[in-house]
């Protein structure tokens, strides 16, 4: 059987660079859907529904591909934080998750281009974040201008100030849980996967 090639279907560099470890070539096809027309009953639904929606997406322009999905969001209680819509947005995010803790998901989604079969899942990871001096997240927000992620942070670039224990996956807090991918990928068609 031939092999299928493999389309991301993001333009997060942090994705691009997950996905390295386990595939060796694939492209970068970015998806146009607007997230905030998704609706669902629980956190978990609403980021498999999105990252189906942006696979389904790209596999709609593809041949002979195996296209990924996958949309991480931040749980604080029973509330989704998506990305923020500014720095005033993005401070009242980490003081809010500043002390507590909150849980990453990111659901995942494949779809074959040809035959529009599709599998999904997601992980979840719990994060809690020390508390941190308003002084402390202003320094954070202008340094790393976190506006293009989910929660208003990027975990590979707060871990020491911020981050108190991680308890999962800690791809999936970057933004691709890599191991969950990789099965997920074992029960598709053959494609190219890396060997480490």
């Amino acid at each position: 059987m031939p092999k299928k090639k493999v389309v991301l279907a993001s333009s997060s560099p942090r994705r691009k660079e997950l996905l390295k470890k386990i595939v060796k070539n694939f492209k970068v096809s970015v998806s146009s859907i607007d997230e905030t027309k998704i609706k669902a009953r629980s956190p978990e639904g609403f980021a498999l529904k999105a990252a189906l929606a942006k696979a389904e997406a790209v596999a709609e322009k593809q041949k002979n591909a195996l296209v990924i999905g996958a949309d991480t969001i931040v749980v604080l209680g029973k509330k989704i934080l998506g990305k923020p819509k500014n720095k005033a947005d993005a401070f009242k995010m980490l003081k809010s998750l500043c002390g507590r803790v909150q849980k990453v998901i990111t659901g995942v989604a494949i779809v074959d281009s040809d035959t529009l079969e599709k599998v999904t899942s997601y992980e979840v990871t719990k994060v809690k974040m020390k508390k941190a001096s308003d002084q402390t997240i202003h320094h954070y927000i202008e340094t790393f201008k976190p506006l293009d992620k989910a929660g208003a942070y990027g975990i590979q670039e707060m871990d020491k100030v911020f981050i108190n224990k991680i308890v999962g996956d800690y791809d999936n807090v970057v933004g691709l849980p890599v191991k969950l991918l990789k099965k997920l990928l074992g029960t598709k068609v053959p494609c190219p996967l890396a060997t480490n």
